[in-house]
């Protein structure tokens, strides 16, 4: 009790200030600290020189001719009298040492008033809120105008963090609480307790890690007007660089406010919105039927395969890829069970890739993706990103997937990694699955806006690779894979032109809203059902249907169903400008009908943003309206 007591004795009350300087609360544990450290140090050398001294002991004088065993229980006496003389001695210290410091780190804070008013000076203190403190992040400008997160002075003189998008950007930043996003994890600091004691005993200071400031891919008037695009709608754009990687642009809604998120009652409202879902990044963590988007992976499934040159016919009453099987029609006909009502899409003929891929055919792509296989479908997938399962039910769990982004360091890939699209090509899927798959529908199913916005950027490649998606500017470019050859790339934007520039392409919309822009794109449109819970408007709450069902022992018993209705969700993926295209687009409305109604207006409307931003070049960014010439001045003559 006397050590603890003399242990837990301000030694500053002695002469240490005179000795040290000023800061004598704030020494005197470290010093104690270093002298425990070297204590043990000395100890567990001790120790260790005694037990290799164990067996280089000579036999003392009395030892000479006694039997063996009566010699080893003599040296185990002699021995445990040692061991139990230094057990006293390190238990005592190592209770005193640690009751010191117990005392301070876990009852001082609440029991000891004085260190209540000194604590705030405390060195260490200190220095850990100063490394809570993070850096500025700033968009890919790098201008102080143009911040995402920085500080600012509150109303009481404290420093608060602040965001200039803070529902723009609250899926990319993340929250401190739950799932970590950029602001948690782009500023790491590795920190080593010894010489934070050193320093603070000796006063001489090692060079440290520091928060520094961070540049991020991220347009932020890009960033805030992809928002607005959402506005009143649920879904996602992506947008890429398909050159380099870099994410210029990236949002979900419904979103939420960075500010909410600090109140945890508020927090837990948002995590429990099941209908809404506004803490769930869409963009990257929400499967989508893809829909006819998807016939642009079968392209280039076929070009790797070299079946570009593919021809097949369409038919009145459908492709049936089996006899008997269901017919797969094109959107422009109905199918009512076995029987077909409506014309072809681009008429019942033959058609090659180029004029299928222009109309939107889903016979001929049903033909493609059975015609290229399994195998050659899975090649693609991995080749993209996508992830070829066995079985539906290996393609419903969800994986994460940070490696396909380039990012400095494991924790933030971790933080903002997509889940892993999946497609299913396994043996027991039939040709009419294969067919489906072909055409963005069935085991296809399960693809991320940012996985559409890869498929995209891959075309757009002018060496026909797929760049690892970047967040950090200041990353050098990494490739993901080799897709395809940079002639088949050139081709691949030539036929997503047609979609875009040709009559009878279903995103003839972009070039009307461009017209006199000069800038030539190439996309492709896409409209996908799929069933979806239902939710009461008023409550917020799941429907369900009771349903009877007979349990193992043929008793009748009743359980809760939800209630699902078909949702058409607009697709639209692009590429711009046509000839080096430094944009690559995805965007999704869920319920929003038709692709070329809702969606490819939207990417319309992000590339010419994306033009006055100065992204597609200076060659296409508008020239600002000449000045209108000065007025001329007249001067009075004086008359004398």
């Amino acid at each position: 009790m006397f050590l603890l007591f003399l242990l837990q004795f301000d030694l500053g009350s002695l002469s240490w200030e005179s000795l040290f300087g000023s800061q004598v609360l704030e020494r005197t544990p470290a010093g104690l600290t270093l002298i425990y450290i070297i204590g043990v140090g000395v100890l567990i050398g001790f120790l260790v020189l005694t037990f290799i001294d164990h067996f280089r002991r000579r036999e003392l004088p009395f030892e000479i001719g006694l039997p063996r065993e009566v010699v080893r229980r003599l040296t185990t006496t002699l021995a445990n009298r040692s061991i139990i003389i230094w057990q006293v001695v390190f238990f005592s210290l190592a209770f005193g040492v640690f009751g010191f410091q117990a005392y301070w780190t876990y009852f001082a804070g609440d029991a000891n008033e004085q260190y209540q008013a000194l604590a705030y000076k405390d060195l260490r203190n200190r220095r850990t809120s100063a490394a809570n403190l993070r850096g500025w992040m700033f968009d890919r400008t790098g201008e102080l105008s143009n911040a995402l997160a920085y500080y600012k002075t509150g109303p009481n003189g404290e420093i608060r963090r602040a965001f200039s998008l803070e529902r723009e950007m609250a899926h990319l930043l993340g929250t401190e609480r739950g799932t970590p996003g950029l602001e948690r994890t782009i500023y790491q600091r590795t920190i080593d307790p010894m010489p934070e004691t050193f320093e603070v005993f000796t006063k001489i200071k090692f060079k440290e890690d520091e928060n520094k400031d961070v540049r991020l891919t991220i347009d932020r008037e890009l960033q805030e007007f992809i928002a607005r695009q959402l506005d009143g709608r649920n879904g996602a754009i992506v947008v890429l660089n398909p050159q380099n990687g870099d994410i210029l642009a990236m949002y979900s809604n419904p979103s939420y406010s960075l500010a909410e998120t600090q109140d945890l009652e508020t927090y837990l409202k948002l995590e429990g919105d099941k209908r809404n879902k506004p803490l769930l990044n869409r963009a990257t963590r929400e499967f989508y039927v893809p829909g006819s988007t998807f016939k642009l992976f079968t392209v280039i499934s076929a070009f790797r395969a070299g079946k570009q040159n593919a021809v097949f016919p369409s038919f009145a009453d459908g492709f049936r890829p089996t006899r008997g099987s269901l017919p797969i029609v094109d959107s422009s006909q109905k199918r009512d069970g076995m029987n077909v009502s409506g014309a072809c899409a681009g008429g019942c003929q033959e058609k090659d890739i180029i004029n299928a891929f222009k109309v939107s055919s889903n016979q001929y792509f049903a033909q493609l993706a059975i015609s290229l296989g399994r195998e050659r479908i899975a090649e693609t997938a991995r080749a993209v990103g996508i992830e070829p399962v066995d079985t539906p039910q290996q393609a419903l769990v969800a994986k994460f997937f940070p490696t396909v982004f380039n990012t400095s360091n494991a924790a933030i890939a971790n933080a903002i990694a997509p889940i892993r699209s999946t497609i299913v090509t396994g043996k027991d899927a039939s040709a009419f699955d294969i067919g489906l798959e072909g055409i963005g529908q069935g085991y296809a199913g399960q693809m991320t806006p940012l996985q559409m916005a890869m498929i995209a950027a891959v075309a757009g490649n002018m060496e026909g690779k797929l760049m690892k998606p970047r967040i950090e500017y200041d990353r050098e470019p990494e490739m993901y894979s080799q897709v395809v050859s940079p002639q088949q790339a050139a081709a691949l934007r030539q036929i997503m032109a047609t979609v875009t520039e040709e009559p009878g392409g279903t995103g003839t919309v972009i070039s009307s809203k461009l017209s006199g822009t000069g800038i030539r794109t190439g996309g492709k449109t896409g409209t996908a059902e799929k069933e979806t819970p239902l939710y009461d408007e008023k409550t917020g709450k799941l429907r369900t249907i009771n349903k009877q069902r007979r349990n193992a022992a043929g008793e009748l018993e009743e359980y809760e169903v939800p209630v699902t209705y078909t949702r058409s969700d607009s697709w639209f993926i692009s590429i711009a400008p046509l000839e080096r295209p430094t944009l690559a687009i995805a965007v999704v409305v869920e319920g929003g009908g038709y692709g070329s109604r809702t969606a490819a207006p939207i990417a319309a409307n992000v590339i010419l943003k994306a033009r006055d931003r100065g992204l597609l070049g200076d060659q296409y960014k508008p020239k600002a309206p000449p000045k209108p010439p000065a007025k001329p001045t007249t001067t009075r003559r004086r008359q004398r």
